[in-house]
């Protein structure tokens, strides 16, 4: 590993020598915001009549000066910190123009003040930011040699603890230097755009729900293996046309509707970085949140590439697990992910088929590290426990840190172990290649723990990553500090390996 440079900083007393913290740290920006829609009109007057029709015959009753004094006002205020402010304003009018009394003819500005009126700031990352993954960024171009491009994924957390998907972007230098981006002025919200459904994911799904099948699969059974929303809205439709002779049909519809819910696709303007790109919570299931996603950039037999992220989804309730699919970081898709190897929290793919299978990595059971295998990256079959809690640092649960990393030594595996207190620590565990169940070494303490001012935050005393990647012969860990701040480590992996490979049999004192 090279000796640190500009922005690296000496690694605390309990670090592993091979292990150097950098300088570098991801804040929370306040003002980093989205303009999202603001309805007042979801509470009830006493009368019976919406506030969101008594805000717009306010609006209506403002003289027309008024009117452009308090666009103006508001464009100077506002446009700045959004990329087009006066279209989202056209774009929040025409959801609420159906509460306009008759069919009034109002001007451009009248109706941008409706939309204003209808229209908050979102802090996106008010309160931390935190929980990174890392992959090569797709554009490899234009670097001097030796040098790698990365994006990650970086959990943001908001108002009213919702959370979502921020990307950043830097260059790893040949001597393993970080240099960060600048971050970006302005937050772009990606729009809705046709979603691609899988029949055998419904299928895999509805198994999960329980209910009569009998139903669903007159439904299925209607559909091409990969179909869309017009498809799907006809073979509902058959449904409901013989409920009164299905027993429980109206179950089977709310079922396939909330499986249709949690899958969705959606595409950034080509005219947005990916720094300003923001992925928000869409799906039924993640109305609460997009969490902690873990992103690999996988490899196919036939030689094409996917970058492809497990993530939590929240409702407020209850946790289920995605999938989110990228060629480009511009389109994504989301579906649902179904069978006992996906639950809980914290499902990571392996990069590529292992014997023919996708596998991953699971905490099923809440607490141990386990491999799940797959036939289609769908549907995840009973996981096999590799790592149960067993020393002082990960008596409460273990769990992984991210996708596996393939060396030439094995499967490097970046653990999480939970111990007193609620402490964390990062660790990391040496699988077989060709068997992944099969564990050649582990750490026998933690090669980062939170220490100094990382112990302050959200929730204290805590290091977490979703994902590191693999520069030449260092691995550059992003991590997140205690649930609010994103830092970075980098690992001199020979040394981490030559811990972790179990010395020869004659060699052992």
């Amino acid at each position: 590993m090279s000796a640190l440079r500009d922005g690296d900083q000496h690694r605390p007393g309990r670090d592993p020598h091979w292990v150097r913290r950098t300088g570098h740290a991801l804040r929370p920006d306040p003002s980093r915001v989205l303009a999202m829609v603001f309805l007042p009109g979801q509470e009830l007057l006493a009368s019976g009549e919406s506030r969101s029709t008594a805000v717009i015959g306010r609006v209506l009753a403002l003289p027309e000066p008024e009117v452009d004094a308090e666009l103006r006002r508001l464009s100077s205020a506002f446009a700045h910190r959004h990329r087009d402010v006066t279209s989202i304003w056209d774009a929040h009018f025409e959801l609420v123009k159906h509460r306009l009394p008759g069919s009034p003819t109002l001007s451009p500005g009248r109706r941008r003040l409706v939309g204003a009126c209808f229209t908050q700031e979102f802090a996106i990352e008010g309160a931390a930011l935190f929980n990174p993954s890392m992959v090569q960024h797709p554009d490899q171009g234009g670097l001097p040699p030796g040098a790698t491009r990365f994006v990650m994924t970086v959990r943001a957390l908001g108002e009213g603890h919702v959370s979502s998907v921020e990307l950043r972007t830097g260059v790893v230098d040949a001597d393993g230097a970080i240099a960060l981006d600048a971050p970006p002025s302005v937050a772009v919200q990606a729009d809705p755009v046709p979603v691609t459904y899988s029949r055998s994911a419904f299928e895999h799904r509805l198994d999960d729900l329980g209910g009569d099948r009998t139903n669903s699969d007159f439904v299925l059974g209607e559909l091409a293996p990969q179909f869309g929303r017009p498809e799907l809205d006809a073979a509902l439709g058959a449904l409901r046309d013989e409920s009164l002779t299905r027993g429980l049909a109206v179950r089977t519809l709310d079922q396939i509707e909330q499986v249709a819910g949690c899958a969705y696709a959606v595409a950034f303007p080509a005219s947005s970085s990916i720094q300003e790109r923001v992925l928000m919570p869409r799906g039924s299931a993640e109305s609460h949140g997009v969490e902690d996603v873990r992103m690999v950039l996988f490899s196919y037999p036939d030689g094409s590439t996917e970058y492809l992220g497990t993530y939590c989804a929240f409702d407020g309730t209850s946790i289920a697990l995605q999938l989110l699919r990228t060629v480009d970081f511009v389109h994504f898709s989301m579906a649902p992910l179904s069978g006992p190897g996906a639950k809980d929290k914290g499902l990571a793919l392996f990069p590529r088929q292992v014997g023919g299978r996708y596998l991953a990595l699971s905490r099923a059971d809440r607490e141990s590290n386990a491999i799940a295998a797959s036939v289609d990256l769908e549907h995840w079959d009973e996981p096999v426990v590799i790592q149960r809690p067993e020393t002082a640092w990960e008596l409460v649960q273990l769990g992984n840190c991210g996708p596996p990393i393939e060396t030439e030594a094995g499967w490097l595996i970046l653990t999480h172990g939970v111990g007193p207190m609620r402490t964390y620590g990062i660790g990391a565990m040496l699988l077989d290649l060709a068997d992944p169940t099969v564990v050649l070494g582990k750490l026998a303490r933690p090669l980062l723990t939170a220490v100094g001012p990382e112990r302050s935050g959200y929730v204290p005393n805590v290091v977490y990553s979703c994902g590191a990647m693999l520069h030449d012969r260092t691995l550059v860990l992003p991590y997140g500090c205690s649930d609010s701040a994103t830092r970075f480590a980098l690992v001199d992996l020979d040394a981490l390996l030559a811990e972790l490979r179990p010395a020869p049999a004659e060699t052992r004192v």
